[in-house]
């Protein structure tokens, strides 16, 4: 039999991803992940004065963690709506931080205009992760860091991201974002680099299970989306579906929802 090769067609898929991130408020989801990006800037090794660049920064977890370590920040995303959440929360601490719309497969820099690239469950939802991780590679100078936070297939967001794509299909041909939680993944996304990663778990912490829905459902676009892609009872089943996953994970009794997260911190030194 003939193998059929489906050509995504990358410009639809980031448009469609665009309304999709755009949907709802990541920034109430995103902040309660600080912890992650600051967990990473020290990890990579942030120093003053460094040039760096937070890429598909959603409203700057990683930004705002360099910066407050005296770096020279320049956020990126290609939602707008979230990097304004992102100057808003700069503004606040009076942090200068440089904020620019780009794509994360077309970044608008010079080769080697930085000294670390940074991207916190950002950079791997990216369609056409070959050429996002050549562009991550080609704005950071010989010998800089690439610091990396990437949900695992195996962790809960991984997980459900699976429960999701059974009731709403993602698109032919595109590699599942996860895969950028996996070392072998990114040694083939990064050849010839120096890969260093590590397995680490956020705990999300909410009231109830009710509550995370609740949240996730509001505000968090991929969930969002799906369930407006839904009827009546195509809703209730993937609602069902990931009821069960988290009363699966769930270690904080009946009282409370604290689900631990496995992703995949990593630091890749550019040759």
């Amino acid at each position: 039999m003939d193998t059929v090769t489906i050509t995504p067609d990358y410009a639809a898929i980031k448009a469609k991803q665009n309304t999709t991130w755009s949907a709802g408020d990541y920034a109430i989801i995103g902040t309660t992940l600080q912890l992650v990006g600051e967990r990473l800037c020290d990890t990579v090794d942030i120093r003053a004065g460094d040039r760096v660049l937070d890429v598909a920064a959603g409203n700057g977890n990683a930004t705002l963690a360099a910066a407050r370590q005296f770096a020279q920040v320049t956020s990126t995303d290609y939602v707008a709506a979230l990097l304004e959440r992102g100057k808003e929360r700069a503004m606040a601490e009076r942090l200068p931080v440089t904020f620019q719309v780009a794509d994360a497969e077309a970044l608008p820099f010079a080769d080697t205009s930085f000294d670390v690239a940074l991207s916190t469950f950002g950079v791997m939802f990216t369609p056409d992760q070959e050429t996002a991780a050549s562009e991550l590679s080609r704005v950071v100078r010989k010998g800089g860091r690439i610091g990396l936070a990437n949900w695992t297939p195996d962790g809960f967001i991984g997980q459900l991201f699976k429960t999701i794509g059974k009731h709403v299909p993602p698109p032919g041909g595109v590699k599942s974002p996860a895969a950028w939680g996996t070392e072998a993944r990114l040694k083939e996304l990064f050849p010839g680099h120096h890969v260093m990663a590590e397995k680490r778990h956020f705990n999300f912490r909410y009231k109830s299970a009710d509550h995370w829905l609740d949240v996730f459902r509001t505000w968090y676009g991929p969930t969002n989306r799906a369930f407006a892609a839904l009827d009546a009872t195509g809703q209730a089943t993937l609602e069902a579906d990931i009821r069960d996953l988290m009363g699966r994970l769930n270690r904080g009794g009946q009282d409370s929802l604290i689900v631990p997260s496995e992703y995949l911190e990593a630091v890749i030194t550019v040759p």
